[in-house]
């Protein structure tokens, strides 16, 4: 037995006629106004929020952040910003942040001495966990530690032979 589904009656008529009038009011109506404001010159801002109103800076950047991926990096460097809070004064005094490597999520941070660069290394571990409960879990992966940089070592005629120069502390 197959159940016939009844004929539409005089009413569901009218108000399927009366659906299909309005649809296509509002589509005349829309194209209407997009030739108005065609000749007006483009859009016009009106009473209601819309894509077009200005943004707060702070809201306009985060926007810009968000849409081009930047947030890791932004939150690293404000994280180089703010390392003396971080990891300490004293720390903050002898040994710098150098950069991130987003790929490796590493940080290289230089210091000013051997003993600094070994104490840094010895902290490490606890310097990673701080800037990943303020950066986001994983974000950094290790720190890379550097000694001092020295002045760049001259060759030459005029050099003896086997002398290095200074030792490698400089600070």
């Amino acid at each position: 037995m197959s159940e016939r589904t009844p004929e539409p009656s005089g009413v569901d008529l009218a108000r399927v006629a009366l659906r299909a009038a309005r649809e296509q009011a509002r589509a005349r109506g829309a194209a209407a106004q997009q030739k108005k404001q065609a000749r007006r010159g483009g859009l016009r801002s009106g009473a209601r929020a819309d894509g077009r109103d200005p943004l707060p800076l702070g809201a306009a950047i985060s926007r810009l952040i968000t849409e081009r991926g930047w947030e890791t990096p932004t939150a690293v460097g404000g994280v180089m910003g703010r390392w003396p809070q971080i990891v300490g004064q004293e720390v903050a005094l002898h040994c710098a942040p150098q950069r991130y490597e987003e790929e490796a999520r590493v940080l290289t941070v230089q210091c000013d001495s051997t003993a600094w660069a070994t104490q840094l290394r010895l902290l490490a571990p606890q310097f990673v966990a701080k800037l990943n409960e303020r950066l986001g879990p994983g974000t950094v992966r290790s720190i890379k530690v550097l000694g001092p940089g020295g002045p760049a070592r001259r060759y030459g005629p005029l050099r003896a032979p086997g002398s290095s120069g200074p030792g490698d502390t400089y600070g």
